[in-house]
């Protein structure tokens, strides 16, 4: 039977999203109403001339680029099964840039009245219209996904909310109740904590089996001993709508294996264990938080760290977000550190004056991945006479713990940003007038290190100094703009790597890695740069790049539509670098962050070559409001 050409058209759409997750019926209506249209190389498919949007074009064939001005280099590039302009029809406005014909250009096109009716009856388009970006990154999640859980045992998603991982009606007594009461419950249900609360279901403390050893065996306590002499009375509460992530998180923080699930009015729900968490897993997190923060020895938290990887394919698996697993990974990268710090003080003795330890970089801002080497620094307290003698005893300590941290995966820092250095161990006033030097003289090289130093975090220690030196950071560079324009210059100098002929602009041959993207330097920092000078402009004192992005909003100097757009790139690049690190652990070989697209399958291709738009799109905003 000879096939029509809608026949054609049908099966051209079904090859690309969101139209291959559309319904029969709305497919037939949208082929029904498309008409096509060739143009010629170098032919204006559509400009900010034309006024308000009246088309939707969806290429068929060849490639449509576009440009933001006379003269200049294409901006992006369309290619087959990508559709445009959808923000322009949304908001019924004129495009901001003049689209055109890269070659000869098949267009199946769509008028905006009908486009408007499809959206009405098609959840799916409207859903794809409105969270394009949203919808492209979960595609690629779910493929992730996928791969990861042939290769680990499935568990329950990690945003599952709490509620619905409570097993079983919790085990609970009164203060009063005597310790061989409580134990025999225990016994009979075959659990291993109990909860102990008020008349109102409030908890007030638990006991578990592990308590019983230290409080009740170990000093041979009286049975008769009402439990609440020797329960454990700080419980860890969380929300019943709460994402399990989040549970994980407080249990790795705190080094707890129990939390208490509680409602608004704190009455006792359920009780949660890793267990219930990570049932299926190989390597448990609050395990393996809990053992890394009762190492005896570095050596142990060199084995320890390594399976901070084998952690991270099974969060993939259970279905965990990229901000998910920069926390997770940082959290368990701050136990380290903290630990190591403290096997340094046991030896070393206490340190000579009150200090914090300080994160720079991806770990100060909470989105490290598998590959991250050392950005930290000291912050002290002490008077100018003893000033010195403080600095060269802290230096000692420091070195031992760079060191230290280098054996257990940390690379010490190629730019000597560490603690060691006598530059990034200084006082207060010190690092105020280290800083004020940068802001003031604003050289390239001040500014390069603007961009690491500004997202400080402190990790070990008083953290009240570095709040102090974040809310001085914050009022100074908010309120110098010349300082802040120069910041912009400088992160526009990371382009992303999209090109005319093809789809990336790659690097060469004789490159050390030829043929890849950097998804770090061309990928991630557009994005990390573009979120902390927001921050900077708004004396915003998160230093996340989402959280940042996301006060943004809740501020009204960012559009949400563009912010949420900007994060979801951002995860999908950040996603690939660790899917890549992954790949270049089990090869064997050093962890980069290049990434050859042509490994990519086509979706992925897509979403990354839609995220370096994103990427573009927040420098053109910078572009503009600095007047760059």
């Amino acid at each position: 039977m000879t096939r029509t050409t809608s026949d054609l058209v049908t099966d051209f759409l079904a090859q690309h999203a969101p139209f291959n997750q559309m319904a029969a019926g709305d497919i037939d209506f949208l082929v029904e109403r498309l008409t096509a249209r060739e143009y010629t190389a170098g032919e204006v498919v559509i400009g900010p001339e034309d006024g308000v949007a009246e088309r939707l074009f969806i290429i068929q064939n060849g490639a449509v680029h576009g440009f933001s001005g006379e003269g200049e280099a294409a901006t992006w590039e369309l290619i087959a099964g990508e559709c445009f302009p959808v923000g322009a029809l949304l908001t019924e406005r004129a495009v901001h840039m003049t689209s055109r014909a890269a070659v000869a250009t098949d267009c199946l096109e769509l008028g905006r009245g009908d486009f408007q009716q499809l959206l009405k009856r098609s959840p799916v388009f409207q859903d794809f219209c409105t969270r394009r970006m949203a919808n492209l990154l979960d595609d690629a999640l779910r493929n992730i996904q996928a791969g990861s859980a042939s290769r680990v045992a499935e568990g329950g998603s990690l945003n599952t909310p709490c509620r619905h991982l409570i097993r079983r009606r919790p085990a609970t007594c009164t203060p009063e109740t005597p310790l061989h009461e409580a134990l025999g419950t225990m016994a009979r249900e075959r659990i291993g904590s109990i909860v102990i609360r008020d008349e109102e279901r409030r908890p007030l403390g638990i006991l578990t089996l592990h308590d019983t050893l230290t409080k009740v065996t170990l000093p041979a306590l009286s049975l008769t001993t009402p439990i609440g002499e020797v329960m454990r009375q700080e419980v860890l509460t969380i929300g019943p709508e709460e994402p399990a992530y989040e549970a994980a998180i407080l249990m790795t923080r705190h080094g707890r294996g129990h939390l208490c699930v509680v409602d608004p009015q704190r009455r006792l729900l359920g009780i949660l264990s890793e267990r219930d968490l990570f049932s299926l897993q190989r390597v448990g997190l609050v395990n393996l938080s809990r053992t890394i923060a009762s190492a005896e020895s570095v050596g142990q938290l060199v084995t320890l760290s390594q399976e901070i990887h084998r952690l991270v394919e099974q969060m993939l698996a259970q279905g965990a977000s990229v901000d998910q697993l920069n926390r997770i990974i940082t959290e368990l990268n701050d136990a380290i550190t903290q630990r190591v710090i403290e096997l340094n003080l046991a030896t070393f003795g206490p340190a000579p004056a009150p200090w914090v330890w300080l994160s720079f970089g991806s770990e100060g801002r909470i989105e490290q991945t598998l590959k991250t080497d050392q950005d930290n620094g000291i912050l002290f307290i002490a008077a100018e006479e003893e000033r010195e003698g403080v600095r060269k005893r802290l230096l000692e300590l420091a070195g031992r713990i760079n060191r230290d941290l280098d054996r257990c995966g940390f690379p010490l820092c190629p730019g000597n940003i560490m603690a060691s250095n006598p530059e990034c161990c200084l006082t207060l006033e010190e690092w105020r007038g280290r800083f004020s030097r940068w802001i003031d003289q604003g050289t390239p090289e001040h500014l390069l290190y603007a961009t690491i130093f500004f997202d400080f975090r402190p990790l070990y220690g008083d953290p009240e100094p570095a709040h102090q030196l974040r809310h001085w950071l914050s009022e100074r560079v908010a309120a110098n703009s010349r300082f802040r324009r120069q910041m912009a210059a400088n992160a526009l100098r990371n382009r992303p790597p999209l090109g005319l002929i093809s789809d990336f602009k790659l690097t060469g041959s004789r490159d050390a890695h030829p043929h890849t993207v950097d998804l770090k330097v061309q990928g991630v920092t557009p994005f990390v740069d573009g979120a902390r000078l927001i921050a900077l402009a708004n004396r915003i004192a998160k230093t996340n790049t989402l959280a940042r992005l996301q006060a943004a909003v809740e501020l009204g100097v960012v559009n949400r539509r563009d912010s949420e757009a900007w994060m979801e790139a951002y995860q999908f690049i950040q996603l690939l670098r660790m899917q890549n690190h992954q790949h270049q652990q089990k090869r064997g070989e050093p962890l980069s962050n290049h990434l050859n697209p042509d490994a990519l399958n086509e979706l992925n291709r897509r979403i990354l070559k839609e995220s370096y738009r994103q990427a573009r799109k927040l420098q053109a905003k910078l572009e503009l409001e600095y007047q760059l």
